[in-house]
């Protein structure tokens, strides 16, 4: 039995039979993205094609490119994006991006200014037994170390790209990073409520050295929303206020 879809304020997502379904994640790292001048997009792993949708939402001028490696990504995100009002502003392919050139893509030759990606995370562990599910939580197709070389390789000199992992994920992959030639410039820690520990962290790296601007998200506190969350995803989720 298909799902039903997940309807926002401008553009409802459909899984499919797409590795995974709307999550809290891709919808803080989708508004979490810094957009500020930025003219060419590409989404990586675009699953549902949430942050592409997302990203066309925020910014009316912007080139944006999606790409999947999976057939049934592809089809969920061409089917959600086929409905939204942006289908004419979203190139959508499927594409490993080891291998991506951006000529054949449409995108400029000295690189892009923003990628955004919400990668596979579990670097060990059981895989599911759903194979589309586990290529999109399982480092099985895409290390983190060959996407952030990915990422350097298709940035332009002033481009930035956007992650977002869980705790411990995202700080083995910040460590990474001086080998891939990429600086971390902003991390948000986000926990869920303020005595929780620290579940995801927010993630934009830089090609150019880069002096970290950190910062803290709580999600809810007692038993509500808090004010930075509604502020930073107002402009999607139906039940936040305008």
């Amino acid at each position: 039995m298909s799902r039903a879809p997940f309807r926002f304020k401008q553009f409802a997502i459909s899984a499919h039979d797409a590795g995974m379904a709307v999550s809290t994640d891709g919808v803080l790292l989708g508004a979490w993205n810094s957009l500020s001048g930025v003219e060419s997009v590409l989404d990586i792993g675009t699953g549902t094609g949430l942050l592409a949708l997302m990203t066309a939402q925020r910014i009316p001028h912007a080139s944006i490119v999606a790409i999947d490696v999976e057939p049934s990504a592809i089809q969920a995100a061409t089917h959600n994006i086929e409905i939204s009002p942006w289908a004419q502003r979203i190139e959508l392919y499927q594409q490993d991006v080891t291998a991506l050139t951006l000529p054949a893509l449409s995108l400029p030759n000295a690189g892009v200014d923003c990628i955004i990606c919400n990668p596979p995370y579990f670097d060990a562990g059981e895989s599911s037994k759903n194979a589309a599910r586990a290529s999109a939580r399982h480092t099985v197709s895409l290390s983190h170390t060959r996407l952030a070389q990915a990422c350097q390789r298709l940035l332009n000199e002033r481009g930035h790209a956007s992650f977002i992992l869980p705790h411990s994920e995202g700080l083995r992959f910040i460590d990474n990073l001086k080998d891939t030639g990429l600086s971390l410039s902003r991390i948000t820690h986000v926990k869920t409520t303020p005595t929780k520990p620290i579940s995801r962290l927010l993630i934009e790296c830089t090609k150019q050295a880069a002096q970290t601007i950190e910062s803290q998200l709580i999600i809810q506190e007692n038993g509500h929303y808090t004010d930075a969350f509604i502020d930073l995803t107002r402009a999607f989720y139906l039940k936040m206020p305008n």
